[in-house]
C-alpha cells in the first residue's frame, strides 16, 4: 500500500514506520523537524516531507492519493490552547488530504466510564470525532501503553526506582488497562486490510496504578511500600511526578489525569477482528521493556515527540562565542565516539558536582534538568535528548550540536567539531559554546558564570582528549 504517517518523529511513529516498511508498503512521512529523521537506519527509504498541521501554508501542494494515513498526533504536552489545536491540525489535515486518502488510522485514548474526563483525554476523544466526522477513520483507543522509553513506563520506573517507600492518592487503586508498543503496532498495522472500523478499544489485563508499580519492583528486585491517602489532588500528585522523574511536568499532568478514574477497554471488537492479536500482559510488557534497555535497545522515546522549534546558526551577530581546540593522539572516529558517549549515567567527565546543581536548579524552576538522560550509551540520534540539552545535528565522526533546553535568558549551544590532524592518526576536536543573550539579563547570566564555565569547558576539552587517547 501508499501510506502516509503523520507524527513520524514520535514515539510510536518511529516504531511504526519501519515495520510497514518491511511488510513491502510504500511510506511517505510528515514531519515538523524532518531533521530529525536524519539519523534513522530507515530514512532513506521513504518519501520525507516538511509541514505543520496547524499551518496550512506549510503543507506540500497536490499530494498523491494514499492507501491509508496513520495520523499519530495530539498536543498532549501542549498549553492552553491544546484542544483548539488538535482540532484545528484535524481540520487542516483533512482539508489537505480531501479524497486523496482512503482509511485514517488515529489513535486515541481510553476514557473513563463515568464522568469527569480529563481536558487531555477529552481533547483526544474530540480529535477522534472530527476525523470521523470528516474522513473514513478507524480510531483505536489504547491505555497506557508500556515499553522502552514510553512515557508510561518511564513514570513507573522512575517513581518505583527512586521511592522505596510513598505515600500515595487513594486513586492509585483504580484499575487501569495498558497494552505493549508491539502489540499498539500490531493493531495498527492488521487494520490496514480491513479498511475503516469505527472505534477500536485495546488493551491486556486490568491491574492498579499500584500494582503497576508493585510488579515493576518486584521485576527489578525491589521491596517498595505504598500507603494510599484519601487527600492528594492530581495537580499535586503531577508535580511530584515531575520533579521525581524524568517525566516534565506539562507531561505529568496529562499522564496523572488519566489514571484517576477507572479507565477500561472492551475488547470484543478488537478480539472479533484480529483474533490472531492476543496481548502480552503487564508484567510481560515490563519484563521486554527491562531487556530493550539492558541492551541499548530502545528505538525511540517519548522525549522525541517534545522537540521545540530548532534554532539555526546563521546570524551570528550577538552571538557569544567560546571556542577550544586540542590535537588528539587518534583518529577522529575515536573522538567522536568519545564526545557522544558524554551525558546520562557516565556523566560530563568533569564538575559533575555542577552539572548536577545546575540540573536540580533548572528542575527548580521548570526545566527538564539532568533526570531525561539519554536514549543509548553511545549512540545520539538528531532530535533526541541528552540530559538539559536536544541533539539538533550529527555529522558521523565529523560533528556534534547540542542545543540547550535548560532555563536560561537567551539561547544556547554546545558544539564539538572533530576533524583530522596534519598527520596521519591523529584528530583536531574544536569545542564552542555558543550563547546568545536574551537582552540585558542574558548579558549578565553570561558573564557572571563566565569564570566557572571557562573552568568547565577547559576542563571538559582535556578530560576528553584524555579519554580519547585512552581508548586506543
Amino acid at each position: 500500500m501508499k501510506i502516509l504517517v503523520t507524527g513520524a518523529t514520535g514515539y510510536v511513529g518511529g516504531r511504526l514506520i519501519p515495520r510497514l516498511l518491511d511488510q513491502g508498503h510504500e511510506v511517505w512521512a510528515l514531519a515538523r523537524h524532518p531533521e530529525h529523521l536524519a539519523g534513522r537506519s530507515w530514512s532513506n527509504r521513504i518519501q520525507i516531507w516538511q509541514g505543520d498541521l496547524l499551518d496550512a501554508s506549510s503543507l506540500p501542494d497536490h499530494p498523491p492519493h494514499f492507501d491509508a494515513a496513520y495520523y499519530l498526533i495530539h498536543s498532549m504536552h501542549g498549553g492552553g490552547d491544546f484542544r483548539q489545536n488538535d482540532l484545528k491540525a484535524v481540520e487542516h489535515f483533512a482539508d489537505w488530504t480531501g479524497d486523496h486518502v482512503g482509511h485514517v488510522i488515529y489513535l486515541g485514548g481510553l476514557l473513563p466510564q463515568q464522568a469527569g474526563n480529563s481536558r487531555h483525554l477529552q481533547s483526544r476523544a474530540d480529535t477522534g470525532r472530527l476525523l470521523n466526522q470528516l474522513l473514513p477513520v478507524t480510531e483505536f483507543r489504547a491505555g497506557p501503553i508500556i515499553g522502552s522509553g514510553s512515557a508510561s513506563f518511564e513514570m513507573v520506573r522512575y517513581l518505583t526506582e527512586r521511592l522505596p517507600a510513598m505515600i500515595a492518592p487513594r486513586w492509585i487503586m483504580n484499575e487501569v488497562q495498558t497494552i505493549a508498543i508491539r502489540d499498539v503496532l500490531n493493531y495498527l498495522i492488521a487494520v490496514l486490510p480491513h479498511g475503516p472500523s469505527g472505534i477500536i478499544e485495546i488493551g491486556s489485563n486490568r491491574l492498579t496504578f499500584r500494582d503497576m508499580m508493585l510488579v515493576y519492583a518486584e521485576e527489578r528486585g525491589f521491596k517498595r511500600v505504598i500507603a494510599p491517602v484519601p487527600v492528594l489532588a492530581p495537580t499535586l500528585a503531577a508535580l511530584w511526578v515531575g520533579l521525581v522523574t524524568p517525566i516534565t511536568n506539562r507531561l505529568a499532568v496529562p499522564l496523572v489525569q488519566g489514571v484517576i478514574h477507572p479507565v477500561l477497554a472492551n475488547t470484543d471488537k478488537a478480539q472479533q477482528l484480529f483474533p490472531d492479536i492476543r496481548p502480552a500482559d503487564y508484567r510481560t510488557s515490563v519484563q521486554r521493556a527491562l531487556v530493550k534497555i539492558d541492551r541499548g535497545d530502545i528505538e525511540t522515546r517519548w522525549t522525541q515527540a517534545l522537540a521545540s522549534k530548532p534554532y539555526e546558526l546563521v546570524d551570528w551577530e550577538g552571538v557569544i562565542r567560546e571556542v577550544r581546540r586540542r590535537q588528539v593522539d587518534t583518529d577522529p572516529e575515536q573522538v567522536f565516539n568519545t564526545v557522544t558517549s558524554l551525558g546520562g549515567e557516565k556523566g560530563w567527565l568533569v564538575w559533575n558536582w555542577a552539572w548536577e546543581a545546575r540540573g536540580i536548579l533548572d528542575q527548580m524552576i521548570g526545566g527538564p534538568g539532568l533526570r531525561r538522560g539519554r536514549r543509548h550509551p553511545q549512540e545520539l540520534k538528531p532530535g533526541e535528548t541528552l540530559d538539559f540539552w536536544r541533539v539538533e545535528k550529527v555529522e558521523p565522526h565529523k560533528l556534534l550540536r547540542l542545543r540547550a533546553e535548560m532555563k536560561v535568558p537567551g539561547k544556547a549551544w554546545l558544539q564539538f567539531e572533530i576533524e583530522p590532524g596534519n598527520e596521519p592518526g591523529k584528530a583536531i576536536l574544536t569545542q564552542t559554546a555558543f550563547f546568545r543573550p536574551k537582552s540585558l539579563p542574558g548579558f549578565l547570566y553570561w558573564w557572571l558564570l563566565y569564570p566557572l564555565h571557562a573552568l568547565i569547558f577547559s576542563d571538559m576539552i582535556n578530560a576528553l582528549v584524555t579519554e580519547a587517547n585512552t581508548d586506543l
